[in-house]
């Protein structure tokens, strides 16, 4: 747990703060989806790179920094002030995918996509979700049928993230059908190229095409492309979740901090029609409200930094980003909410508030899926209540 800083972590803030500043992209990331927004993120990402700041915490001999995780919090505090712009299609492979491949998977598999990652040439999506098999993972039905030396897959996935924008995807696949659901299960890597593979965009309430459905229809995947053994998934997904429920979301966290802080700074410049109160701060229920979000995302930083202490201390997955996701997720809903209340009849229209330059109906209608992404809030709260507090299923 950091309680103070070093003189090597305050030395560090100094310097990604200024190289941030000096280098975050001027111009707004594209609307939607396709190839304006995919060469946008893999450019801003290549930019950090080629400027030294990419994979802080990742091993050296992938490209990375070989920093202690607790400088990438670091990173990410300094990026989120600085107003980097979202990640966009590189968070899978940033975020869960690459270091899915850091703990599991093999040196060539390393080799051959860690340094592709971090350098913005390749892009990942998550190929997990199926119509029937959502929070519950392990009823998936999406077939892998083993000829020679390949896998066939046959099925369908469903709210993948930047399928269209992807070169891999992290793939679960049923390969045999075990006398429990979550045997049989085999995680591999698929190369979007492939022929028999079809992507169709679902449009959302927030607008753009971030989801897909993908269908497989006797794509062939080599079976050097599979992560951990055939049949043996189940455990590399856990890998993959304890990532994607926990480290993955460090960085929306600290987002979230400098949204609240914008959300002040609307709160005092913006005029309160009907109330005897002058802005909408010298109101007693927001400035209220604005102070609980406040406590709550220093409450959630340090509890950030303490995920991040026993991460890299424990061997394998541990349970405690689900308590940090359950409450990010409904902290943002609050934070949103809060947010779309007080733009009042401007909160219908999108338009980017002059104050802080944010579409706040988007940060509200996007976060619905905050209870939703990287397994539910139920889901969430089951984990922290079988696997932390010891209560019975």
């Amino acid at each position: 747990m950091i309680y103070s800083e070093t003189d090597e972590q305050r030395d560090f803030r100094a310097r990604a703060s200024k190289w941030l500043r000096a280098n975050v992209p001027k111009e707004h990331r594209p609307p939607g989806s396709g190839p304006g927004p995919r060469q946008f993120d893999l450019a801003w990402q290549r930019r950090q790179y080629e400027g030294g700041w990419a994979g802080v915490a990742w091993p050296r001999e992938y490209g990375g920094l070989g920093l202690p995780a607790e400088l990438q919090v670091i990173w990410y505090e300094e990026y989120a002030r600085a107003g980097g712009p979202d990640v966009g299609c590189c968070f899978v492979g940033l975020n869960h995918g690459g270091p899915t491949l850091i703990a599991r998977g093999t040196e060539d598999q390393k080799a051959k996509h860690l340094p592709r990652i971090l350098a913005g040439e390749e892009a990942w999506c998550q190929g997990f979700s199926e119509p029937d098999a959502g929070s519950d993972l392990a009823s998936l039905r999406t077939r892998a049928i083993r000829d020679g030396d390949d896998l066939v897959v046959t099925g369908q996935k469903i709210w993948t993230s930047y399928a269209d924008s992807a070169d891999y995807i992290e793939l679960l696949v049923r390969s045999t059908q075990g006398d429990k659901k979550h045997q049989g299960i085999t995680w591999l890597i698929g190369d979007m190229t492939a022929p028999g593979i079809e992507v169709r965009p679902i449009e959302t309430i927030a607008g753009g095409g971030h989801f897909a459905e993908v269908f497989f229809d006797e794509a062939r995947f080599p079976v050097t492309s599979v992560v951990g053994e055939i049949d043996g998934g189940w455990s590399v997904t856990l890998t993959t979740l304890s990532f994607e429920r926990g480290t993955a979301f460090i960085a929306e966290q600290m987002r979230l901090a400098q949204v609240v802080a914008d959300l002040c700074k609307v709160a005092a410049e913006t005029p309160s029609p009907g109330w005897a109160a002058q802005t909408m701060l010298d109101r007693d229920d927001i400035r209220q409200r604005l102070g609980r979000a406040l406590a709550a995302c220093e409450a959630l930083r340090a509890l950030t930094y303490q995920l991040v202490s026993r991460s890299e201390q424990a061997i394998g997955p541990i349970p405690d980003g689900s308590l940090v996701r359950a409450w990010f997720s409904t902290l943002a809903q609050e934070v949103c909410e809060l947010a779309f209340e007080m733009r009042g009849w401007s909160g219908l229209t999108r338009t980017s508030d002059p104050i802080t330059h944010r579409d706040w109906v988007h940060e509200y209608l996007w976060s619905f899926q905050e209870t939703i992404g990287g397994g539910t809030l139920e889901i969430q709260k089951n984990i922290v209540g079988e696997r932390l507090l010891g209560l019975p299923r």
